[in-house]
Order: C-alpha cells, then structure tokens, then sequence
C-alpha cells in the first residue's frame, strides 16, 4: 500500500515542480521585459546630447537604486553628483544648460557676447570662446557638477536683476533640443551691463550696428522694464549714432533714463544728450 503511494505521489511532485519551473521562467522573463521597458523609457525621456539629472528622474519614478544599477551596467556614467550622461554620448555645456533649464527648473539662460553667437548675429566674435556668459537672477546659482565639470570652456555666471527674468528671451535650436537665450536686443544690452569693465564698449556699437532688424516693440518692452540707466543710455546713444530706422517707432517718454553724469571713459567724449562719457572712437 505504501508502495502504491509513493508511486502516486511521486509522478504529482514531478508535475509541481516542472510548472514551478515554468512560472519562475516566465516571472525572470517578464522581469527581464520590464528592466528593458524601464530602460528603454529612461533613454527615450529626452534628447540625446543632454545630461539627465538624479532628482528629476527620481520624480519620474526612476528609484536612485535603479539609476545606480544602470551605471554599473554601463547605459550611463556619472559626470557629478546627481549628473549623469548616456555612456559613449557627446555631451557639451549646451547639453548641461539643458538639464539646469528643463530638468532642475533654474532660471539661467544664455546671454551677452555666447547668445549673440548662438544665433549666428555677430559673425565677427570670437570662435574659439575660452568661457560662456550665462545670465540668471540674484540668489541662483550653478550646481557642482556643471561648475566643475571640464565642458571645454568654463561658464561664467552674472547674477543680476537688471532686467525682468524671461523678458526678450528666445528657444534657440541646438542638435536634437533646444535652450533659453537671450534674443538679440537683450543680449546687446546684457552686453552693456557687463561694459567697460568686462566688455569692450566699441565692440558693443559693432555689435548694434548689425540690428537694423530689431522690433521695436520688444526694445521698448525691454528699455522701459531695464532698472540700469548705464544700459539705456548706452543703448539708445548708439542705436541713433548707428541710424536705425526702428529708433523713432520708440516712445522716450516711457523710458526712465535717471539723472546726473555717467562717466564711463576716463578722458573720452561727453554725449550731452544721455550724459554719458564714451571712448572717442564712439563721439
């Protein structure tokens, strides 16, 4: 009798074990499909060329443990804390200004002298640029990972509230994504704020004597909203001595331009009209 059971028995377990085998086959295969899903999702989450940050992948239910899974499986490799880039991908300091703009929500774009050549409006600036001029309000700042990371170049930041954070700003087109810039007029004057000490002030009429185009009503937007009198002045003195047509559709009236003397040439030329001091090769 007990044989006739084991006999029974034995063929029941078998049977067990081999549908065991079967679902722990299926369960790692269906494992194996979500990893790949997951991955897959995680490398179509935005473009290539840009850096993808840890907290902002954490939010999109990408879990740190699984972030740090992909890099020691190679799909990424770290380039700082909380930075990370797809492995073997080209990744250059526009790509980095991507993930700070759309990932981390920080209120930097570029501007001066690097959004000018962004857009291709001053042909004659320099090529090989040692730095990139960003621009973002007081109090933010650049993370370590994109302050310390070798770009090729190093990105000097101006915190100013000189004007209006997104006023005049453009998406400017680069590889497969896009970043904030400052359009032309707000560069130039972004190029003023910075001058005579940290940009040359004849570069800067080179520069307005190209932007014959500009609208005139974002100029007026940005003149009536700039808080820098020193960036006004400049600004319309060298537009008029330049002879665009779009300075007389601008209503003065609404442009607060200060008072006193803003001497900013030693032994240069007085403009008595904006009181302003300006090298002689400007007068």
């Amino acid at each position: 009798m007990a044989q006739w059971k084991s006999q029974a028995i034995t063929p029941y377990i078998t049977r067990r074990q081999k549908l065991a085998k079967v679902y722990i086959f299926l369960y790692m295969g269906s494992m194996d499909t979500h990893k790949q899903t997951k991955i897959n999702k995680l490398l179509q989450i935005q473009p290539a060329g840009t850096v993808y940050l840890t907290a902002a992948l954490e939010k999109k239910g990408f879990s740190r443990d699984l972030q740090k899974g992909y890099k020691r499986s190679g799909w990424f490799e770290s380039i700082g804390p909380g930075a990370m880039t797809r492995s073997g991908d080209s990744v250059d300091w526009l790509g980095g200004l991507y993930a700070l703009q759309k990932q981390a929500g920080l209120n930097v774009h570029v501007g001066a002298r690097t959004a000018l050549g962004l857009q291709g409006q001053a042909h004659y600036l320099e090529l090989n640029a040692k730095t990139a001029q960003l621009f973002a309000p007081h109090k933010v700042g650049l993370p370590a990972w994109f302050r310390n990371h070798d770009w090729g170049l190093k990105p000097e930041l101006h915190s100013t509230d000189f004007l209006p954070t997104s006023l005049g700003l453009v998406d400017v087109d680069y590889k497969l994504f896009s970043v904030k810039s400052s359009g032309a007029a707000r560069a130039l004057m972004e190029c003023l704020y910075l001058a005579p000490e940290k940009f040359d002030l004849v570069e800067a009429y080179q520069i307005m004597e190209g932007m014959g185009t500009l609208r005139p009503a974002i100029v007026q937007q940005l003149l009536e909203q700039c808080n820098s009198v020193k960036v006004k002045r400049l600004f319309l003195y060298m537009a008029e001595k330049a002879g665009h047509a779009w300075v007389k559709h601008l209503d003065l009236h609404k442009t607060d331009l200060g008072s006193g003397n803003r001497s900013l040439t030693p032994g240069g030329a007085y403009i008595s009209k904006y009181q302003i001091t300006v090298p002689q090769e400007l007068a």
